[in-house]
C-alpha cells in the first residue's frame, strides 16, 4: 500500500507540464505569490480527494471481492491501460516525428505545435494569483491523482503509520513544486536562473518524460490491479 502510494505520488511529482507551467508562473512578476496560490490549490486538491474517500470508507477498507473494493481496482486498472496506451501513443508520435524531421517530411508541423504550445505557456508570465490557483486545480494529473484515491480506499486508518503515509503521499505529489517554491522565496536570484535552465531542459525532454512516467506507472498500476482482482 504505501509502496503504490510511493509510486503514484512520485509519477505526479514528475509530470512535466505541470513543472513548465509552474516555473513560467514563479519567474513572473510578484511569481512567488502567484506561485504559493498554485502550490496551495495543487495542495488542496489532493487533501480533498483523499479526505472524501476516507469520509466514504470510514477509515476502514471494504472487504475483498465485494463491489466497493472491486470497484476501486477495476478503475486502476483501467487508468493503467489508459496510461499504457497513451504513453505508447506518444512514443510512437515522438518517432514518426522524428523519422518525418530525417526525411525532410512534417517538420513544419511538428514547429508550429511547438510553437502554439510555447506561446500558451508564455502567456503564464501575465497571470493573476486566482489564476495561477485555477492552473494549480486545472493541471493535476487526475488520472494519476484517481489512481491514488483508489488506492487509499484500501487503506486502513489504525495508527500514525497510516496517517504519515497520507501525509507523505500529498508531500511527494507536491514535492517538486514546493521545492521550486522554497527555492524562489530564499534564493529569488540565483533560483530565476537555475529554474530557467530547468524549464528549457524539461521543454526539451517533455516527450521522454511522458512516456516513461506513462509506462511505468501504468504497468505497476496493471500488474498490482490484477492481483489484487484474482488473489
Amino acid at each position: 500500500m504505501v509502496l503504490d502510494l510511493f509510486i503514484i505520488g512520485l509519477a505526479i511529482t514528475l509530470g512535466p507540464l505541470h513543472n513548465t507551467a509552474f516555473i513560467l508562473i514563479l519567474t513572473a512578476r510578484r511569481g512567488v505569490r502567484k506561485g504559493l496560490a498554485f502550490v496551495l490549490a495543487w495542495l488542496a486538491c489532493l487533501v480533498l480527494v483523499v479526505a472524501a474517500v476516507l469520509l466514504g470508507t470510514g477509515g476502514t477498507p471494504p472487504r475483498s471481492h465485494t463491489a466497493p473494493s472491486t470497484g476501486a481496482e477495476a478503475l486502476k486498472l483501467a487508468i493503467g491501460v489508459a496510461m499504457i496506451g497513451y504513453g505508447e501513443y506518444r512514443r510512437r508520435r515522438r518517432t514518426g516525428a522524428r523519422a518525418g524531421q530525417g526525411s525532410g517530411s512534417g517538420v513544419g508541423n511538428v514547429d508550429g505545435r511547438s510553437r502554439r504550445a510555447a506561446s500558451l505557456l508564455t502567456r503564464l508570465h501575465d497571470v493573476s494569483a486566482w489564476t495561477a490557483a485555477g492552473f494549480g486545480v486545472l493541471l493535476q494529473p487526475w488520472g494519476l491523482v484517481a489512481a491514488g484515491a483508489a488506492t487509499v480506499v484500501r487503506l486502513r486508518l489504525s495508527g500514525i503509520a497510516s496517517y504519515l503515509a497520507l501525509l507523505g503521499f500529498c508531500l511527494l505529489a507536491t514535492a517538486s513544486i514546493l521545492a521550486m517554491e522554497l527555492y524562489t522565496a530564499f534564493a529569488p536570484q540565483a533560483a530565476g536562473h537555475r529554474l530557467d535552465a530547468v524549464r528549457r531542459w524539461v521543454e526539451g525532454h517533455t516527450d521522454q518524460a511522458v512516456v516513461a512516467i506513462s509506462l511505468v506507472a501504468g504497468l505497476w498500476l496493471v500488474s498490482k490491479s490484477i492481483y489484487q482482482l484474482v488473489s
